[in-house]
């Protein structure tokens, strides 16, 4: 018999996140590597953490992420949005709860370029009027 999976991708700022849950004990691997070794800080882990702790499936899920591009904060928040969106293909009543948290929009925030003849995106070259 083959295993359920259930699988979403995920995105902020220049990461992506491919996520892969299946039924389990509630393990959380990014890049075959342990959450708790990938993300150092607690606070991005308790971002990835909060669509599974809201609909309470905090235990019940394995997820497998790949993830790339970007820092480590922009991965942890499109990990959070990928895992929001593989919850709902789990079970469609979720999502108003997921929506109403704000975890299945996509932050659409972007390095803005840096213009031609200035010395990045907003800043100029001090003015002299001599």
């Amino acid at each position: 018999m083959a295993e359920i999976r259930y699988s979403a991708t995920g995105r902020r700022k220049a990461s992506i996140a491919r996520v892969s849950m299946s039924p389990g004990n509630g393990q959380i691997t990014v890049n075959r590597i342990p959450l708790d070794s990938y993300f150092p800080r607690e606070t991005l882990r308790m971002i990835i953490r909060q669509p599974l702790e809201l609909t309470g499936m905090i235990g019940k899920y394995d997820v497998a992420a790949r993830v790339e591009g970007g820092g480590l904060t922009g991965q942890a928040g499109a990990l959070r949005h990928g895992i929001s969106r593989a919850l709902i293909s789990i079970d469609n009543d979720l999502r108003l709860r997921l929506k109403k948290e704000g975890f299945l929009t996509r932050d659409p925030r972007e390095k803005e370029r840096k213009k031609y003849g200035q010395k990045g995106a907003r800043k100029r070259f001090q003015f002299s009027k001599r």
